[in-house]
């Protein structure tokens, strides 16, 4: 069964949908991200932060995650993320640092 939420990896059309899951701090970095002024690297660093956090590289059309989709996925993934919102802006913050490198290689 397809669903047509499934993608390859972390979409950023689900991003608006995560603000109201954890803090202020949080709901700020989220609105950050979704704000039509959000740079390139912001949005990738964000992606890339989300793919790690879910595992989406792992993931396929017929998983259980992959049927579910990503809206679910994600939305699941930041409720029972463990650690504080100041660990998850370090896992923003380093997956920043990783695209800005990637992005000075090339």
């Amino acid at each position: 069964m397809y669903n047509s939420d499934t993608e390859l990896m972390f979409p950023l059309r689900v991003v608006p949908q995560l603000a109201g899951l954890r803090s202020e701090k949080w709901k700020a970095l989220v609105e950050r991200i979704s704000a039509a002024d959000s740079s390139p690297v912001e949005q990738a660093a964000f992606t890339l932060m989300m793919v790690r956090l879910s595992a989406c590289q792992g993931c396929s059309v017929d998983s259980f995650r992959g049927m579910r989709g990503c809206t679910a996925c994600a939305k699941q993934t930041v409720k029972r993320y463990r650690g504080s919102d100041a660990d998850l802006d370090g896992q923003y913050q380093q997956a920043y640092k990783d695209v800005e490198q990637h992005l000075s290689k090339a």
